[in-house]
């Protein structure tokens, strides 16, 4: 291992948040709901109609925002980046955060633990496989000495923050095309005057 590295494991490097039954927050009449982020919207990278509801004054630290590494460690294990905008973490996922690695550092580190994750769920899969926090602690990674790390973050910072607000942007123009398009097709919006 080079000079000043360490090794951990998953949990010395993160905090693996477990999300909420949220069909025990439901929102009251006089709220507007959140949008309940399960493995489905996981899976397709954002939330839509059909996406259950809860209350927004759930506790902040439940709230999922662009940007949010996500890890589904039950039924389909994945882990991504979330950019389907805010909403509320159900059980079965994790939130993972860290006040002191970057989180490019955390969500390669766990994605890159994800196959042997599968394969210990698979031989658990009775019902629906999943991991325990005790794998987590398992998982090992190893810890740049501080100049290091500095020396990686400088390449790889940059295009986790790229990945992030192009994935946003994404989001924010298929939303659009989705408003527009059957404006344009019906004829509501007329477009036959416009000069390139």
């Amino acid at each position: 291992m080079p000079t000043g590295w360490e090794k951990g494991s998953l949990l010395d490097i993160a905090s693996y948040l477990n999300g909420l039954a949220m069909q025990k927050f439901r929102p009251s009449e006089s709220e507007t709901g959140l949008p309940v982020l399960k493995i489905k919207e996981l899976r397709q990278g954002f939330c839509d109609t059909d996406s259950e509801l809860c209350s927004p004054g759930i506790k902040s630290e439940y709230i999922i925002k662009d940007g949010d590494v996500v890890f589904s460690w039950s039924g389909s294990l994945l882990v991504d980046i979330w950019c389907g905008g805010t909403c509320g973490l159900n059980q079965h996922l994790f939130k993972v955060t860290s006040k002191i690695y970057d989180k490019w550092f955390y969500y390669l580190w766990t994605a890159h633990h994800l196959d042997r994750f599968i394969a210990i769920a698979a031989d658990k899969a009775t019902t629906m496989g999943h991991i325990k926090r005790e794998e987590l602690a398992k998982a090992e990674v190893l810890i740049p000495s501080d100049i290091d790390y500095q020396n990686i973050r400088s390449i790889m910072a940059p295009i986790f923050d790229l990945i992030i607000s192009n994935r946003i942007e994404a989001h924010k123009l298929a939303a659009l095309r989705d408003e527009l398009l059957p404006k344009l097709m019906s004829g509501e919006l007329d477009v036959s005057n416009i000069q390139l």
